[in-house]
């Protein structure tokens, strides 16, 4: 069942977003090699907690911590960990608040240091291609025109491969709710998006192979041949003219310029107010 939100809802559902973007901020700050990813889980629940919010992950279906922080060959859900970053790792971190009784789920993809000239287009094709998606999340159009421009963009003008088995979803007083956003599918099918639709639209890139398997932790999603992933987020709200974009990466980004241990990503799609 699709639930449609008022427009007080939706400013709700904005300042909660707001602190789950701010909150990757924070982490942006912290991330270097040596680094552990449970030092990073810490410092997100401190900076959530001390504005107000909770943790929204910590506890769905038993998961223990804050974030997911995937590593490298990891997709999503990968688990915090000992283990430290090291210079040249790609690290896709995903965060989730829950505040006024609403949730908000953005992730953003960092890469420490330098890497390699196709992992870098991999991070520049995936954010564009998360931008690309938004742009059809207009009343009147349905939720296949969102897949669609998402798996032209990525698979079809770039020879990137789409994980399938993994989505986009509508958000608000649960984490995920209808309908299913994927990102991949023809334009002109699913759902018809409605003014007051909130969904969260997260493409995830591999490298190599579109296939993903689970590793034994019962988390963790990396590709199957180990090759790099990407995976971007933004939660934004259906309008009648354009997009509503309730999350953002412009306090990330403003982290990564400052830091000297991380790679800015090209490309700077502002075609709305992110």
């Amino acid at each position: 069942m699709i639930y449609y939100k008022t427009q007080e809802e939706i400013e709700l559902i904005r300042d909660c977003s707001l602190i789950v973007s701010k909150t990757l901020a924070e982490v942006a700050k912290e991330l270097k090699p040596g680094v552990t990813t449970l030092h990073l889980d810490r410092v997100a629940e401190e900076f959530i907690r001390d504005h107000g919010g909770e943790p929204a992950f910590k506890g769905y279906r038993n998961y223990a911590f804050t974030l997911c922080t995937s590593v490298n060959e990891q997709v999503v859900h990968g688990l915090p960990s000992e283990r430290e970053l090291l210079p040249g790792d790609v690290v896709s971190i995903d965060c989730g608040v829950k505040k006024h009784g609403f949730y908000s789920d953005t992730a953003y993809t960092f890469a420490l240091g330098e890497v390699t000239e196709e992992v870098e287009r991999l991070l520049t094709d995936s954010r564009e291609a998360l931008f690309v998606g938004i742009e059809k999340a207009i009343a009147g159009n349905r939720i296949g025109d969102i897949s669609y421009a998402i798996q032209n963009y990525l698979e079809k003008e770039r020879g990137y491969h789409l994980v399938r088995e993994l989505v986009g979803h509508g958000i608000g007083r649960n984490l995920h709710e209808d309908p299913e956003v994927p990102n991949y599918g023809r334009r002109g099918t699913g759902a018809v998006m409605k003014e007051g639709l909130v969904i969260a639209i997260e493409p995830m890139v591999n490298l190599g192979t579109q296939k993903v398997v689970q590793e034994e932790d019962a988390w963790t999603i990396r590709t199957a041949d180990h090759s790099i992933s990407a995976h971007f987020e933004l939660m934004v709200a259906v309008r009648n003219k354009q997009p509503d974009l309730l999350s953002t990466f412009s306090f990330i980004e403003e982290e990564v310029a400052k830091n000297k241990n991380l790679k800015p990503i090209k490309g700077n799609r502002k075609i709305f107010a992110d």
